[in-house]
């Protein structure tokens, strides 16, 4: 998800005319302009968010295309009676004399979308010109997520570098490209994308209709299907990021382990040769590699300590002191 705001310096490229041909390609019928209220919404933008991700430019223009025809609702519901808006024209806009934080040209999506003047909308038609419904966040789907510091597919094989921490002077960040879809809009209540303000990682709440995650668990370890409503998902998506994060550090921490064993191994027991070291290694327990690591730490200890090059094996505290060495 990505974040973004209610629009007012958006100078529209249409005349209302048509713009009114553009919003009735998506109703039953005809519509005139004093039946619907128009707006405009910044979605969504390429600079760093709070999250440390941003869309490319390219995205931004996937996306101009996208989210044409999508439904504005409230809080990601997914309940049909929280339609709220729908955006009938989209475009990328360059602002002028204005950079990202990588150094980039800063532009914006920015969307036109429309309210029926019908009872039912009047409080939100209100509440859009009193500032009140200001941010919102988008919801869609990017083929690619990368880091920005070494373009590893932090999808697929998360590298090292940490969103947020800096690297010879750049800011570690996810790059989201290639956009596949968009699923939606919603107003909401929690910014974080610093220009527009909406939290991107937005997770909302499980609604009382929603079944309890651990039920559903429960259902699937006994075979049953079971459905997993738009929050569920997402949560789901978020918990599956981060055990693979977690694995991965933890593969990269079994290797340094290995290692270490198969190093000192070579110190410690010479007449083992590496290879076949190599080879018990990778079939070792993480448990049994700490082992022989702290077993053979203890032995390099005595293999590694100085020895003075004159000295004698059993003279120590001899009464004799250093009489083996005179003539």
């Amino acid at each position: 998800m990505s974040e973004g705001y209610i629009c007012k310096d958006y100078q529209p490229l249409q005349t209302l005319e048509q713009e009114m041909e553009l919003v009735n390609r998506h109703t039953r019928r005809t519509l005139s302009a004093e039946e619907v209220y128009l707006f405009s919404v910044v979605l969504c933008d390429n600079d760093i968010d709070r999250d440390f991700e941003r869309f490319s430019r390219e995205a931004l223009h996937t996306l101009s295309a996208l989210y044409v025809g999508k439904t504005g609702i409230f809080d990601h519901s997914m309940m049909s009676q929280h339609q709220a808006a729908r955006i009938f024209s989209c475009r990328v806009e360059e602002i002028p004399g204005r950079s990202t934080k990588t150094g980039e040209p800063y532009c914006r999506l920015v969307a036109r979308a429309y309210v029926p003047k019908t009872d039912k909308h009047a409080d939100l038609i209100a509440e859009l010109d009193a500032g009140i419904k200001k941010e919102v966040s988008v919801g869609c789907a990017v083929g690619q997520v990368r880091c920005s510091i070494c373009g590893a597919d932090l999808r697929g094989k998360p590298c090292r570098h940490k969103k947020g921490q800096t690297y010879d002077g750049l800011l570690c960040h996810a790059v989201l490209s290639h956009p596949t879809d968009a699923y939606e809009w919603s107003f909401v209540a929690v910014p974080a994308q610093r220009e527009a303000g909406v939290v991107k990682a937005y997770l909302p709440q499980l609604r009382e209709e929603d079944t309890p995650m651990e039920h559903l668990i429960q259902q699937w370890k006994e075979g049953t299907d079971c459905t997993l409503t738009g929050a569920q998902s997402l949560k789901l998506y978020h918990a599956w990021q981060e055990l693979e994060e977690l694995a991965q550090e933890g593969k990269q921490y079994r290797e340094e382990l290995r290692r270490d064993v198969v190093r000192m191994s070579a110190a410690v027991q010479p007449e083992l040769s590496a290879q076949v070291m190599e080879g018990l290694s990778k079939r070792m327990t993480l448990e049994e590699l700490r082992t022989f690591r702290k077993a053979y730490a203890s032995k390099m200890q005595d293999v590694l300590s100085p020895v003075p090059q004159l000295s004698v094996p059993g003279l120590e505290g001899h009464p004799g002191g250093n009489q083996a060495f005179l003539i």
